[in-house]
């Protein structure tokens, strides 16, 4: 299948289709969970950090959440320290805590800000610990039935940590000031330990502090889809709860769209799933009619 060309007449068209949107949205946020296939492929990573750069110049703040379970797996497989897991979430104690913190808030999150560096943008990296972003707790352990014994089992998963609280005053100051936050999500407690948060929920809930626009969580499938494989563009919270009673949504979609519908019953405008594989899969959803994913929002 050959590119189609892009004439000038079409290249206008395409501005003039962007224009309400880029209206719509000046000066709103945008979160984006950024993570999966897109985080470790070159030409992902260049069409991600064009895409953030390009929402920044027309007047829209981009603030970027980083994931990074494989990169965290490879280094602690290179240190000989064994991974388990619980219901998707690494059971993390104080030696896989220190080195999840040194990966996602020392080299994951610096090569992200380089990368927006490159494409001509601003970007400073932080952690949640940083000026008392977000405040984690402990996770209060998940209860699984033991199928050999049945009875329930408790399993302390660590220093794995859900945010309580998150003081938006350091996002707030980088944005106004031109500079793309990109945020890795480690936070601390009041107990003063260092937690470990899953990815999306850490964006979720800034999305939330934020009042953002859009939540955008970049993933590796298309987004929602039907039972015949149809993509569902758009869904508000009972509709993902009937899906998800009837089966179609399942597996690590459910805790994506849990996260999805909390954010917007805390206030975010709209998230959406959108699938990080395609080129500028950001702006297809922004600035078209079409759009690119599932779009979940109050009914």
């Amino acid at each position: 299948m050959t590119e189609p060309t892009f004439t000038p007449s079409l290249k206008a068209e395409t501005l003039v289709e962007a224009l309400p949107y880029l209206q719509r949205y000046a000066g709103k946020t945008f979160v984006v969970k950024y993570g999966g296939h897109a985080m470790g492929d070159q030409q992902a990573q260049r069409d991600f950090a064009e895409d953030v750069v390009l929402l920044k110049a027309v007047g829209i703040n981009p603030v970027v959440v980083h994931g990074g379970g494989p990169q965290i797996g490879s280094m602690l497989k290179r240190l000989g320290v064994e991974s388990r897991f619980v219901d998707g979430l690494r059971v993390t104690d104080a030696e896989t805590a220190r080195i999840a913190e040194m990966v996602l808030a020392g080299s994951i999150n610096k090569e992200i800000v380089s990368w927006i560096g490159r494409a001509g943008g601003r970007a400073v990296g932080i952690s949640g610990k940083d000026a008392g972003l977000v405040q984690a707790e402990k996770v209060g352990g998940n209860r699984n039935a033991d199928p050999l014994q049945g009875i329930e089992r408790h399993v302390d998963l660590g220093f794995v940590g859900e945010p309580v609280a998150v003081d938006r005053r350091i996002v707030d100051t980088l944005s106004a000031d031109g500079i793309i936050p990109v945020i890795a999500p480690i936070g601390i407690g009041a107990d003063g330990h260092t937690y470990n948060i899953n990815a999306d929920t850490m964006a979720g809930a800034i999305a939330a502090a934020l009042g953002a626009a859009r939540f955008f969580l970049l993933t590796d499938v298309a987004g929602v889809l039907d039972k015949q494989g149809e993509l569902l563009t758009d869904l508000n919270p009972a509709q993902v709860k009937a899906l998800r009673d009837d089966g179609t949504i399942s597996g690590g979609m459910i805790p994506k769209l849990e996260t999805c519908v909390a954010a917007v019953e805390a206030g975010v405008d709209a998230a959406v799933v959108l699938d990080g594989r395609i080129r500028h899969a950001m702006l297809l959803e922004i600035f078209t009619k079409r759009g690119a994913g599932t779009l979940i929002r109050r009914g």
